[in-house]
């Protein structure tokens, strides 16, 4: 397949040796007379391109279409859009700018910028979240998808199922809104979830921010990996359970086993 640049060298070599009009050269090459007149309109490029090598090094583990929705996010003071681009051309200067993500098998990287997290001085200033893992009787594995007041140090969710997607975490954290609030920020780790794209964009629609721990230092997190021990050693470890729907009654009605406290989320469960 033959591209407009190589056309267009054609119809002006045909134009030249042959000395036909620019009509009957673009006929005989099969290109548009308006494709042959087009001329490159210059764009002052270097602002974008300098966005894109501050986003690129803070999220390395993005490609340029997640860039690409950074920079639509982006917006001046009058609330416009502060860059007027398209996902083609944001490619385009990804590749220039050698900005290109590398994959590396059995290894994983980092997903977001790090940034240290003071304690909580008040309710709903930061939640955090992570999963525990655990089986049935039969052998079936299950997850949990714990959630946790990191100030009042309140078990707000503790959602079990074999499959807890980035979608399933956002249905909860929207329940939970109703229920509670919005926090300030969330404390995560890298996993697949909570990097997720769906779960992004709630953050951003909600004005929360996520704040993820660097990888191997779950001290980090330190207020749920506290949780999650006394989980396990109170809780999972001190039942067998037949299906879900045991694993659902066991909180039913009662205090969590963890930290006293009723559970209305847990227990409207069904």
């Amino acid at each position: 397949m033959v591209g407009s640049r190589a056309k267009r060298e054609a119809v002006r070599v045909v134009r030249e040796q042959a000395g036909l009009s620019e009509r009957r050269a673009c006929g005989l090459i099969g290109m548009h007379r308006g494709s042959w007149r087009y001329q490159r309109r210059e764009r002052n490029e270097g602002p974008l391109r300098a966005r894109l090598r501050e986003l690129a090094p803070e999220r390395p583990r993005f490609g340029y279409r997640r860039l690409y929705i950074f920079l639509r996010r982006e917006k001046t003071e009058d609330g416009t859009l502060r860059w007027w681009v398209n996902h083609k051309r944001v490619y385009r200067l990804y590749r220039e700018e050698g900005l290109a993500m590398q994959r590396r098998r059995r290894k994983r990287f980092r997903a977001e910028a790090r940034v240290p997290l003071a304690l909580p001085t008040r309710a709903n200033e930061v939640w955090t979240m992570d999963y525990t893992h655990d089986e049935l009787v039969g052998g079936r594995k299950f997850r949990t998808l714990n959630l946790m007041d990191g100030y009042t140090r309140e078990a707000l969710r503790i959602e079990p199922d074999t499959s807890l997607p980035g979608l399933r975490v956002v249905r909860i954290l929207d329940l939970l809104r109703e229920r509670r609030g919005i926090p300030a920020a969330i404390q995560v780790d890298n996993g697949t979830e909570f990097t997720s794209r769906v779960v992004d964009q709630w953050a951003h629609q909600n004005q929360v921010e996520l704040h993820f721990i660097e990888r191997g230092k779950p001290t980090q997190n330190a207020l749920i990996e506290s949780f999650n021990g006394k989980f396990r050693d109170e809780c999972l470890n001190q039942n067998w359970f037949v299906d879900l729907r045991h694993a659902y009654s066991t909180y039913s009605g009662s205090p969590s086993p963890v930290t006293g406290v009723y559970s209305p989320v847990w227990a409207g469960y069904s």
